[in-house]
């Protein structure tokens, strides 16, 4: 029997999907667990996808580790905690070609790429959805670059070091870009909250002003019958 799972890399928790399928097989699911979090602590804090492969009459259990998903991956290289979650105005980070051939490398035999150009190129495109810059350009401008063939001497050689100079000059350039980001982000949500303002401003009635009284209810007077004189 075998059971798939995407855990958190050295920290899979007890969950009732996992208890449900183990229950019937009469397997303790905190020593299966334990299993897991040992075949995976090399990947801590990536999702790493994993099989568990169970002899139900012996009840041994094998665990087989897969290579984490590009995304988890690329997060990793860049030590981020999670992609942006406004990929056109909002960066996470500026990767190096480098740093994108390495992962392309790792990734090559999971991916459909025919080569490792093709497999860059697919690297690269989740870039995009993470929001990741590559040599401080966006990931389409490198896609371009990569069919011309701008890349070609690194991707022939399969480079997968980035030099400490050219290291600060990616960290450089982020830096100006991460800056400008988080003014732009304040100025957006100080807009907000002046928008907000004036809306409840304009509900709100005027100082000073006040409700136009409901016109009072005619009242009519009490009137006495008028005492008739004599019998």
């Amino acid at each position: 029997m075998q059971i798939n799972l995407l855990v958190e890399g050295g920290s899979m928790k007890p969950g009732p999907a996992l208890s449900q399928k183990l229950g019937p097989l009469g397997l303790n699911a905190n020593q299966v667990i334990q299993k897991v979090n040992e075949a995976t602590k090399g990947f801590a804090g990536m999702k790493v996808p994993v099989e568990l492969d169970i002899n139900t009459t012996t009840k041994e259990i094998s665990v087989k580790v897969f290579s984490p998903p590009v995304s988890e991956l690329l997060r990793k290289e860049l030590g981020a905690a999670k992609g942006s979650g406004a990929q056109a105005k909002v960066k996470i980070g500026n990767m190096s070609i480098e740093q994108i051939i390495l992962i392309a490398k790792m990734k090559k035999d999971n991916l459909l790429s025919r080569d490792l150009k093709a497999a860059v190129r697919e690297v690269v495109g989740t870039c995009t959805s993470l929001g990741i810059l590559i040599e401080s350009k966006t990931p389409t401008e490198i896609q371009r670059e990569i069919e011309q063939g701008k890349y070609d001497k690194e991707i022939k050689s399969e480079s997968t070091n980035t030099s400490a100079e050219k290291k600060a000059e990616l960290d450089k350039y982020y830096s100006n870009v991460k800056a400008a980001q988080e003014k732009m982000l304040k100025q957006e949500e100080a807009a907000k909250t002046e928008a907000a303002a004036a809306a409840t401003a304009e509900k709100a009635p005027a100082a000073g002003e006040k409700k136009e009284a409901a016109p009072a209810a005619d009242k009519k007077a009490d009137k006495k019958p008028a005492d008739k004189k004599g019998k």
